[in-house]
Protein backbone atom coordinates (compact mmCIF):
# COMPACT_ATOMS: atom_id res chain seq x y z
CA UNK A 1 0.00 0.00 0.00
CA UNK A 2 1.54 3.29 -0.78
CA UNK A 3 0.14 6.91 -0.19
CA UNK A 4 0.68 10.33 -1.11
CA UNK A 5 0.25 12.59 1.47
CA UNK A 6 1.01 16.91 2.12
CA UNK A 7 1.29 17.75 5.89
CA UNK A 8 1.50 20.66 7.08
CA UNK A 9 2.88 22.14 10.37
CA UNK A 10 3.07 25.79 12.43
CA UNK A 11 5.23 25.38 15.46
CA UNK A 12 4.61 27.57 18.72
CA UNK A 13 8.01 30.02 17.88
CA UNK A 14 6.08 30.38 14.94
CA UNK A 15 8.71 31.10 12.33
CA UNK A 16 6.56 29.45 9.79
CA UNK A 17 4.47 26.76 7.98
CA UNK A 18 6.27 23.82 7.42
CA UNK A 19 4.47 21.71 4.13
CA UNK A 20 5.66 18.43 3.48
CA UNK A 21 4.89 16.07 1.00
CA UNK A 22 6.10 12.63 1.84
CA UNK A 23 4.79 8.96 -0.22
CA UNK A 24 4.93 6.19 2.64
CA UNK A 25 4.53 2.33 1.61
CA UNK A 26 3.80 -0.49 4.01
CA UNK A 27 6.31 -3.38 3.23
CA UNK A 28 7.31 -5.16 6.83
CA UNK A 29 7.43 -2.43 8.32
CA UNK A 30 6.57 1.54 6.95
CA UNK A 31 8.95 3.35 5.01
CA UNK A 32 9.40 6.91 3.80
CA UNK A 33 10.47 9.44 1.30
CA UNK A 34 10.07 13.07 1.80
CA UNK A 35 9.68 14.09 -1.58
CA UNK A 36 9.74 17.96 -1.45
CA UNK A 37 9.39 20.01 1.57
CA UNK A 38 9.66 23.80 2.38
CA UNK A 39 9.11 26.58 5.04
CA UNK A 40 6.81 29.71 3.90
CA UNK A 41 7.94 32.56 7.03
CA UNK A 42 4.79 33.82 8.26
CA UNK A 43 4.48 37.53 6.71
CA UNK A 44 4.74 40.22 9.74
CA UNK A 45 1.13 40.57 9.71
CA UNK A 46 0.19 36.73 10.11
CA UNK A 47 2.82 36.39 12.73
CA UNK A 48 1.17 39.31 14.80
CA UNK A 49 -2.24 37.44 14.15
CA UNK A 50 -1.29 34.12 15.07
CA UNK A 51 0.69 35.21 18.21
CA UNK A 52 -1.86 37.21 19.44
CA UNK A 53 -4.90 35.14 19.11
CA UNK A 54 -4.79 34.11 22.74
CA UNK A 55 -6.09 37.47 23.33
CA UNK A 56 -9.10 37.37 20.75
CA UNK A 57 -12.69 37.82 21.91
CA UNK A 58 -15.00 34.06 21.06
CA UNK A 59 -16.15 36.19 17.18
CA UNK A 60 -12.79 37.54 15.97
CA UNK A 61 -11.37 33.83 16.79
CA UNK A 62 -13.84 32.13 14.74
CA UNK A 63 -13.12 34.54 12.38
CA UNK A 64 -9.22 34.02 12.15
CA UNK A 65 -10.09 30.12 12.43
CA UNK A 66 -11.88 30.73 9.01
CA UNK A 67 -9.40 33.01 7.49
CA UNK A 68 -6.41 31.25 8.28
CA UNK A 69 -7.74 27.91 6.70
CA UNK A 70 -8.21 29.77 3.83
CA UNK A 71 -4.48 31.24 4.26
CA UNK A 72 -3.12 27.14 4.28
CA UNK A 73 -5.12 26.16 1.85
CA UNK A 74 -4.20 28.96 -0.50
CA UNK A 75 -0.54 27.99 0.72
CA UNK A 76 -0.70 24.25 -0.64
CA UNK A 77 -2.87 25.15 -3.26
CA UNK A 78 0.79 27.06 -4.84
CA UNK A 79 3.07 24.44 -3.44
CA UNK A 80 1.23 21.87 -5.63
CA UNK A 81 0.89 24.55 -8.68
CA UNK A 82 4.98 25.56 -8.37
CA UNK A 83 5.93 21.80 -8.03
CA UNK A 84 3.68 20.15 -10.53
CA UNK A 85 2.57 17.92 -8.18
CA UNK A 86 -0.29 15.33 -9.00
CA UNK A 87 -2.29 12.31 -7.30
CA UNK A 88 -2.14 13.66 -4.00
CA UNK A 89 -4.11 11.30 -1.59
CA UNK A 90 -4.57 13.85 1.47
CA UNK A 91 -3.64 16.86 3.48
CA UNK A 92 -2.93 16.45 7.16
CA UNK A 93 -3.05 19.81 8.78
CA UNK A 94 -1.60 20.39 12.32
CA UNK A 95 -3.16 23.95 12.82
CA UNK A 96 -1.99 26.49 14.63
CA UNK A 97 -2.45 25.86 18.88
CA UNK A 98 -3.84 28.45 20.21
CA UNK A 99 -4.75 26.93 23.80
CA UNK A 100 -3.53 23.86 25.35
CA UNK A 101 -5.62 23.13 28.96
CA UNK A 102 -6.45 19.42 28.71
CA UNK A 103 -7.19 19.37 32.43
CA UNK A 104 -10.17 21.50 31.82
CA UNK A 105 -10.81 18.43 28.40
CA UNK A 106 -9.99 21.68 25.76
CA UNK A 107 -7.05 22.24 23.56
CA UNK A 108 -7.37 24.57 20.30
CA UNK A 109 -5.67 24.24 16.89
CA UNK A 110 -6.86 27.13 14.35
CA UNK A 111 -7.16 26.61 10.45
CA UNK A 112 -10.36 25.63 9.10
CA UNK A 113 -9.67 21.94 7.00
CA UNK A 114 -12.88 22.79 5.52
CA UNK A 115 -11.63 25.93 4.35
CA UNK A 116 -8.63 23.85 3.10
CA UNK A 117 -10.67 21.54 1.58
CA UNK A 118 -12.23 24.67 -0.68
CA UNK A 119 -9.24 25.95 -1.58
CA UNK A 120 -7.63 22.35 -2.75
CA UNK A 121 -10.29 19.62 -3.42
CA UNK A 122 -8.03 17.37 -1.70
CA UNK A 123 -9.54 15.18 1.22
CA UNK A 124 -8.16 16.96 4.60
CA UNK A 125 -7.57 15.75 7.88
CA UNK A 126 -7.31 18.17 10.83
CA UNK A 127 -8.11 18.84 15.01
CA UNK A 128 -6.03 15.53 15.71
CA UNK A 129 -5.55 16.43 19.23
CA UNK A 130 -8.98 16.99 20.38
CA UNK A 131 -10.43 13.26 20.60
CA UNK A 132 -7.75 12.53 22.67
CA UNK A 133 -8.15 15.18 25.19
CA UNK A 134 -11.79 14.06 25.34
CA UNK A 135 -10.59 10.78 26.20
CA UNK A 136 -8.71 12.30 29.36
CA UNK A 137 -5.17 12.22 27.17
CA UNK A 138 -2.96 15.38 27.14
CA UNK A 139 -3.63 15.59 23.46
CA UNK A 140 -0.19 15.86 23.03
CA UNK A 141 2.71 14.45 22.03
CA UNK A 142 0.87 13.09 18.99
CA UNK A 143 5.09 12.78 17.05
CA UNK A 144 5.34 9.22 18.92
CA UNK A 145 3.75 6.82 16.37
CA UNK A 146 5.81 8.50 13.80
CA UNK A 147 9.11 7.49 15.86
CA UNK A 148 7.16 3.69 16.45
CA UNK A 149 6.71 3.05 12.96
CA UNK A 150 9.31 5.27 10.93
CA UNK A 151 11.92 5.58 13.21
CA UNK A 152 12.33 2.40 14.66
CA UNK A 153 16.21 2.23 14.74
CA UNK A 154 16.94 5.03 17.56
CA UNK A 155 16.97 4.50 21.25
CA UNK A 156 14.84 8.27 21.58
CA UNK A 157 13.83 10.73 19.97
CA UNK A 158 13.73 14.06 21.26
CA UNK A 159 12.29 17.39 19.27
CA UNK A 160 13.20 20.45 20.48
CA UNK A 161 10.88 23.36 18.66
CA UNK A 162 8.58 25.53 20.77
CA UNK A 163 9.09 23.20 23.51
CA UNK A 164 11.23 20.09 23.98
CA UNK A 165 9.01 17.14 23.56
CA UNK A 166 10.94 13.32 23.88
CA UNK A 167 9.73 9.58 22.87
CA UNK A 168 11.18 5.99 23.84
CA UNK A 169 10.36 2.79 24.58
CA UNK A 170 9.81 2.18 27.72
CA UNK A 171 8.88 -1.49 29.16
CA UNK A 172 7.95 -2.60 25.80
CA UNK A 173 5.37 1.05 25.30
CA UNK A 174 6.34 3.58 23.50
CA UNK A 175 6.54 6.60 26.15
CA UNK A 176 6.22 10.23 25.38
CA UNK A 177 5.88 13.55 26.90
CA UNK A 178 6.86 17.41 27.40
CA UNK A 179 10.17 17.96 28.69
CA UNK A 180 10.51 21.74 29.19
CA UNK A 181 10.29 24.85 27.14
CA UNK A 182 12.69 25.74 24.59
CA UNK A 183 12.53 27.99 21.14
CA UNK A 184 9.27 29.50 22.61
CA UNK A 185 11.23 31.11 25.34
CA UNK A 186 14.54 31.65 23.68
CA UNK A 187 13.62 33.32 20.61
CA UNK A 188 11.57 35.68 23.05
CA UNK A 189 14.60 36.88 24.28
CA UNK A 190 16.61 36.82 20.99
CA UNK A 191 14.19 39.20 19.87
CA UNK A 192 15.41 41.92 22.82
CA UNK A 193 18.68 42.11 20.19
CA UNK A 194 16.27 42.35 17.41
CA UNK A 195 16.86 38.57 16.36
CA UNK A 196 14.70 35.99 15.43
CA UNK A 197 16.17 33.25 17.31
CA UNK A 198 19.58 32.80 18.74
CA UNK A 199 21.96 31.55 15.87
CA UNK A 200 23.90 29.10 17.28
CA UNK A 201 23.33 30.02 20.87
CA UNK A 202 25.65 32.58 20.41
CA UNK A 203 24.32 35.58 22.26
CA UNK A 204 23.89 32.83 25.33
CA UNK A 205 27.43 32.06 25.65
CA UNK A 206 27.95 35.79 25.66
CA UNK A 207 26.28 35.59 29.49
CA UNK A 208 26.58 34.61 32.71
CA UNK A 209 24.34 32.07 34.13
CA UNK A 210 21.92 33.66 36.77
CA UNK A 211 22.26 30.47 39.51
CA UNK A 212 19.17 31.83 41.61
CA UNK A 213 17.25 32.21 38.82
CA UNK A 214 18.41 28.32 37.85
CA UNK A 215 17.34 27.18 40.74
CA UNK A 216 13.85 28.75 40.46
CA UNK A 217 13.32 27.80 37.31
CA UNK A 218 14.24 23.95 37.94
CA UNK A 219 12.48 23.78 41.58
CA UNK A 220 9.01 24.41 38.99
CA UNK A 221 6.70 21.97 39.98
CA UNK A 222 5.87 20.22 36.27
CA UNK A 223 9.48 18.90 36.60
CA UNK A 224 8.56 16.77 39.38
CA UNK A 225 5.24 15.42 37.84
CA UNK A 226 4.89 12.21 35.98
CA UNK A 227 4.62 11.66 32.67
CA UNK A 228 2.74 11.51 30.32
CA UNK A 229 1.98 15.55 30.62
CA UNK A 230 2.64 18.32 28.35
CA UNK A 231 3.26 22.35 27.95
CA UNK A 232 1.60 25.17 26.51
CA UNK A 233 1.69 29.17 26.51
CA UNK A 234 -0.20 29.46 29.37
CA UNK A 235 2.45 27.70 31.27
CA UNK A 236 4.76 29.83 29.82
CA UNK A 237 2.91 33.02 30.53
CA UNK A 238 2.25 32.08 34.20
CA UNK A 239 5.62 30.89 35.22
CA UNK A 240 8.79 31.51 32.98
CA UNK A 241 8.34 34.75 31.67
CA UNK A 242 7.14 36.81 34.65
CA UNK A 243 10.46 34.88 36.38
CA UNK A 244 12.62 36.80 33.34
CA UNK A 245 11.35 39.75 33.96
CA UNK A 246 14.19 41.59 35.98
CA UNK A 247 16.76 39.35 34.33
CA UNK A 248 19.46 41.39 32.23
CA UNK A 249 18.73 39.47 28.41
CA UNK A 250 21.81 37.63 27.95
CA UNK A 251 21.90 36.31 31.89
CA UNK A 252 18.38 35.26 30.69
CA UNK A 253 19.60 33.00 27.63
CA UNK A 254 22.38 31.48 28.87
CA UNK A 255 20.62 30.50 32.02
CA UNK A 256 17.41 29.79 29.95
CA UNK A 257 19.42 27.83 27.80
CA UNK A 258 21.47 26.19 31.01
CA UNK A 259 18.10 24.96 32.31
CA UNK A 260 16.54 23.09 29.36
CA UNK A 261 19.86 21.48 29.02
CA UNK A 262 19.64 20.54 32.46
CA UNK A 263 16.35 19.33 31.99
CA UNK A 264 16.73 17.13 28.98
CA UNK A 265 20.13 15.57 30.20
CA UNK A 266 17.77 15.03 33.19
CA UNK A 267 15.50 12.70 31.20
CA UNK A 268 17.75 11.58 28.93
CA UNK A 269 20.28 10.17 32.02
CA UNK A 270 16.92 8.79 34.22
CA UNK A 271 15.89 6.24 31.42
CA UNK A 272 19.48 5.22 30.28
CA UNK A 273 18.78 6.36 27.07
CA UNK A 274 22.09 4.94 24.71
CA UNK A 275 21.34 6.97 21.18
CA UNK A 276 19.05 9.70 20.73
CA UNK A 277 17.52 11.36 17.24
CA UNK A 278 17.07 15.37 17.69
CA UNK A 279 15.45 17.45 15.27
CA UNK A 280 13.32 20.34 15.46
CA UNK A 281 15.02 24.29 15.37
CA UNK A 282 16.70 23.47 18.08
CA UNK A 283 18.99 21.01 16.68
CA UNK A 284 21.20 23.99 15.06
CA UNK A 285 21.53 25.38 18.51
CA UNK A 286 24.76 24.22 18.80
CA UNK A 287 25.67 25.48 22.06
CA UNK A 288 22.15 24.28 23.50
CA UNK A 289 23.35 21.14 21.81
CA UNK A 290 26.91 20.57 23.02
CA UNK A 291 25.24 21.54 26.63
CA UNK A 292 23.34 18.28 26.95
CA UNK A 293 26.15 16.45 24.93
CA UNK A 294 28.70 17.29 28.34
CA UNK A 295 25.72 16.11 30.32
CA UNK A 296 25.22 12.63 29.32
CA UNK A 297 26.73 9.66 27.48
CA UNK A 298 24.09 9.07 25.28
CA UNK A 299 24.76 9.11 21.39
CA UNK A 300 23.34 12.27 20.27
CA UNK A 301 22.52 12.41 16.61
CA UNK A 302 21.60 15.17 14.77
CA UNK A 303 20.69 13.95 10.87
CA UNK A 304 20.03 16.03 7.66
CA UNK A 305 18.36 18.98 7.51
CA UNK A 306 15.22 17.61 5.60
CA UNK A 307 14.23 15.42 8.72
CA UNK A 308 15.52 18.57 11.47
CA UNK A 309 12.32 20.48 9.84
CA UNK A 310 10.17 18.51 8.48
CA UNK A 311 9.89 15.56 10.92
CA UNK A 312 6.71 17.12 12.63
CA UNK A 313 5.04 18.11 9.49
CA UNK A 314 6.11 14.38 7.58
CA UNK A 315 4.90 12.88 10.70
CA UNK A 316 1.50 14.85 10.46
CA UNK A 317 1.20 13.60 6.92
CA UNK A 318 1.91 9.77 8.16
CA UNK A 319 -0.74 10.61 11.16
CA UNK A 320 -3.17 11.51 8.16
CA UNK A 321 -2.52 8.47 6.30
CA UNK A 322 -3.19 6.20 9.25
CA UNK A 323 -6.75 8.12 9.68
CA UNK A 324 -7.49 7.55 6.14
CA UNK A 325 -7.12 3.68 6.89
CA UNK A 326 -9.39 4.01 10.47
CA UNK A 327 -5.26 3.00 11.38
CA UNK A 328 -4.45 4.06 15.43
CA UNK A 329 -2.73 7.07 14.87
CA UNK A 330 -2.71 8.33 18.91
CA UNK A 331 -0.58 6.07 21.80
CA UNK A 332 -2.38 5.88 24.70
CA UNK A 333 0.81 5.23 26.89
CA UNK A 334 2.54 8.60 25.06
CA UNK A 335 -0.81 10.94 26.02
CA UNK A 336 -2.59 9.22 28.87
CA UNK A 337 -5.93 8.88 27.51
CA UNK A 338 -7.94 5.98 28.25
CA UNK A 339 -6.75 4.13 24.37
CA UNK A 340 -5.30 4.21 21.59
CA UNK A 341 -7.31 5.65 18.89
CA UNK A 342 -7.72 6.56 15.15
CA UNK A 343 -7.50 10.56 15.91
CA UNK A 344 -8.67 13.57 13.38
CA UNK A 345 -11.50 15.29 11.56
CA UNK A 346 -11.36 13.83 7.90
CA UNK A 347 -13.52 16.53 5.42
Amino acid sequence: MKALAIGLMSGTSLDGLDICLAEFEKQDQWIFQILKAETLPYSEDWENKLRNSIHLSAENLLELHSDYGFYLGQQVREFIDKNKLENINLIASHGHTVFHQPKKKFTLQIGDGRAIKIETGLPVIYDFRSQDVLMKGNGAPLVPIGDELLFPQYDACLNLGGFSNISMKSDEKRIAFDIAPVNIVLNYLAKKFQKNFDENGKLAEKGRINETLLDQLNALEFYQQPHPKSLGIEWCNEHIFPALENIEALDALATFTEHTAQQIANIINEYNIKDILITGGGAYNSFLIEKIRAKTTSEVIIPEKEIINYKEALIFAFMGVLRMNNEINVLASATGSIHDHSSGILV
